[in-house]
């Protein structure tokens, strides 16, 4: 069940509460700690998501499996969210919480996908170029290979997006004398 309103609320309320009693670092380590334990279980994500599973069963099952290792106040956060049967949207509250601190912190995130794994060179220039959007800020690269796009990469910072791959510029081509353009001219 995405719903990024609503987890974004939540997130934004958990962040809220933890900034006022001085303990966001310690709820970002929860919410990393969470976020990765449901990416990882098929089985943990799929119980979260049914409406056959009590909210209070699906309660007792997170303090099992997180018990000690997260906050009281993370703990008292996922009893929230299950007595107000939202405990499907908790990957997603996670997620934006931790998205929240990065950019409270002024650290901007970005992805890099390459056809073949990024040379240290070709990672030094993407630094530079993500780290001159952030105004000379922190950042944290995301790195992944897609040898669909055979050379170049995309770059994507936020909402904003460079595709410099050799992909896209075939299919700009292809566009180009699809465009009937050429046979007039002759």
């Amino acid at each position: 069940m995405r719903n990024p309103k609503v987890a974004h609320r939540y997130a934004k309320s958990l962040l809220d509460l933890a900034t006022e009693r001085n303990e966001v670092d310690a709820v970002e380590k929860d919410m990393r700690l969470i976020s990765s334990t449901i990416q990882e279980s098929r089985d943990l994500e799929l119980l979260l998501l049914s409406p056959v599973v009590k909210g209070d069963k699906k309660e007792n099952i997170l303090k099992a499996l997180f018990g000690s290792h997260i906050t009281e106040m993370t703990t008292g956060f996922i009893g929230i969210m299950t007595s107000k049967g939202r405990e499907a949207v908790l990957a997603e509250v996670a997620t934006h919480f931790l998205e929240l601190t990065k950019k409270r912190k002024g650290i901007l995130s970005a992805q890099v996908i390459t056809a073949t794994a990024l040379t240290e060179e070709a990672r030094a220039k993407i630094n530079v170029i993500v780290s001159k959007l952030n105004s000379g800020g922190a950042v944290e690269i995301e790195e992944s290979v897609d040898p669909a796009i055979v050379g170049g990469f995309v770059l994507k910072v936020e909402d904003k997006m460079i595709d410099a791959s050799v992909l896209s510029q075939f299919r700009k081509l292809h566009r180009e004398f699809d465009d009937d353009s050429y046979e007039a001219a002759l």
